[in-house]
């Protein structure tokens, strides 16, 4: 009877999550790329793999690396370009796996005349945060291959929300957006998608990144993190409408929205077009690094990074895909 007990005892233990109420500090932006921290946490799976989760909301990856580095999180969901310039100083950073491909779509107003992306010289186009992953990409990629330099056209760095009401209100002639705010905008204002970089240039938009120190003393609250966030992407990406209730309150307080030409339309219907929209990955590919040693040398061209030999090989370790087999 006691071998018995034991027997179970130790079945239970096996089965059970590695960790018990660990605390763990995870910071995002609310925005689509990070959806699988929001999932993670409203479908409690970070709690399924023994974790107390705690989120703590940035208004920009460029705010949420500095979290990082001073200690006040666990880990982040946030564009790679912000961990080479902190590692460019020095900062003790590593990239530990893959989150979300760069859906990051330009549309237009209709009654600008504006086709295709040479067609922006002289407009008005609403954006991100200069120095930005997305700013990055927007002028050493999209604007670079049309032909184009940031001086041929008038660019804002502005909230996504107020991008939308921009181009809704006609006081930019153009966005580019990452989702939900590129659907939000389809809905709602005269617009034309002209271009999204996914399709022409996938690069790994968003990834998870941590400091050696939290690497180094807490790698396996670290991969719990991890195996809860690949288990959101995997309903993210097969199951967009049974994830989509659990996140469209981060997005739309309302439960419905008013289109233009649609009606109302429910904001959990939005949420989930968005999502699919969005090619959402744990794990960084061969390709994925090609990309990010490639926007390295774009950030020299641009002057944020003094290095044109920066070691992006230097922020990755790839231990916990590795370990899962991906």
């Amino acid at each position: 009877m006691i071998q018995r007990l034991v027997t179970l005892l130790l079945t239970f233990a096996l089965a059970a999550p590695a960790m018990a109420n660990e605390t763990f500090r995870v910071g995002y932006v609310r925005v689509m790329d990070d959806a699988q921290v929001m999932l993670a946490q409203e479908a409690s799976l970070y709690e399924k793999y023994g974790l107390d989760a705690e989120l703590i909301e940035f208004s920009s990856g460029t705010d949420l690396i500095k979290g990082i580095v001073g200690g006040q999180l666990d880990i982040g969901v946030l564009g790679f370009s912000n961990a080479f310039t902190w590692a460019s100083r020095g900062a003790d950073l590593r990239i530990v796996g893959g989150a979300q491909r760069g859906y990051h779509a330009l549309l237009a107003r209709e009654d600008t005349g504006i086709d295709d992306v040479s067609d922006l010289a002289g407009k008005s186009l609403a954006s991100q945060k200069q120095g930005s992953t997305a700013d990055i990409v927007l002028k050493g990629v999209t604007l670079a291959d049309a032909g184009l330099s940031p001086d041929d056209l008038n660019i804002m760095g502005v909230a996504p929300s107020v991008a939308v009401q921009s181009l809704a209100g006609g006081r930019v002639d153009a966005a580019f957006l990452f989702e939900p705010y590129s659907s939000i905008a389809k809905l709602q204002a005269p617009v034309k998608e002209i271009y999204e970089i996914g399709e022409v240039w996938p690069f790994p938009c968003m990834v998870v990144i941590t400091s050696g120190e939290t690497l180094e003393q807490r790698r396996d609250v670290l991969w719990a993190a991890m195996d809860a966030q690949r288990e959101a992407i995997d309903m993210l990406e097969n199951a967009p409408e049974e994830a989509a209730p659990y996140i469209t309150h981060y997005f739309i307080k309302e439960d419905v929205m008013n289109s233009r030409d649609q009606g109302e339309i429910s904001s959990e219907e939005v949420i989930a077009r968005a999502i699919a929209t969005n090619d959402f990955s744990a794990k960084l590919t061969e390709a994925d690094i090609e990309r990010m040693k490639e926007l390295a040398g774009i950030m020299h061209e641009q002057g944020i990074l003094e290095d044109a030999d920066f070691d992006v090989d230097a922020l990755l370790d790839l231990t916990w895909q590795e370990e899962r087999g991906l």
